[in-house]
């Protein structure tokens, strides 16, 4: 059993409200922009998790490089993200309808489109129009140019991994995940530096 005093962890979170919680219940959580140069130093963790992350950062390409920076030597990172070449992205362009990127545009009057396909769920509360979205994606890559640029920074072991390959009914996706995760919704990269 692994002792969790003894492991070293850092969180990094961009709103300050979120941060104080976190550190109320002794989480060792800081405050940091993702867009911008990681406050640590290089080589410094075994392992980098960037999970539903990437795809709402500015620059997304400056924060996968800041991971190779102060990951150690035989660090890993493990990122998920969703992936923008699925069958269901290309079917609603075909249909001349535009995805949503993420749950939905920056724009409320977008939103009564029909054009406009709308995957989250009516629940979640809209913030389109303010300066920092949270639930809005701006960057989304494709599952081949991700592992080539991961690659391209140096990363070696570079394996990639889908799931949910919708239109494809539930019980068929295990099997179609394996055999085409280059068009899953999301997608799993772990690397090795």
């Amino acid at each position: 059993m692994m002792d969790i005093d003894k492991v070293s962890y850092y969180g990094i979170e961009w709103n300050k409200t979120l941060v104080l919680e976190a550190q109320k219940k002794h989480l060792n959580v800081v405050q940091g922009d993702l867009n911008r140069a990681l406050q640590f130093p290089d080589n410094e963790f075994k392992c980098v998790y960037g999970l539903s992350v990437l795809e709402h950062l500015l620059n997304p390409c400056r924060y996968l490089k800041e991971c190779y920076r102060i990951l150690d030597q035989d660090g890993r990172l493990i990122i998920l993200t969703p992936n923008i070449s699925t069958y269901f992205t290309a079917l609603l362009i075909l249909l001349g309808k535009m995805p949503s990127t993420g749950p939905h545009p920056d724009s409320d009057q977008l939103l009564k489109h029909e054009e406009i396909f709308k995957v989250s769920h009516e629940s979640l509360q809209p913030d389109t129009e303010i300066d920092t979205p949270v639930h809005r994606h701006l960057v989304i890559f494709s599952y081949r140019v991700l592992i080539s640029y991961f690659r391209t920074l140096g990363f070696r072991e570079v394996k990639g991994y889908g799931f949910g390959l919708y239109p494809f009914p539930n019980f068929m996706q295990p099997s179609l995940e394996k055999i085409d995760p280059y068009h899953c919704h999301q997608m799993v990269i772990i690397a090795r530096k």
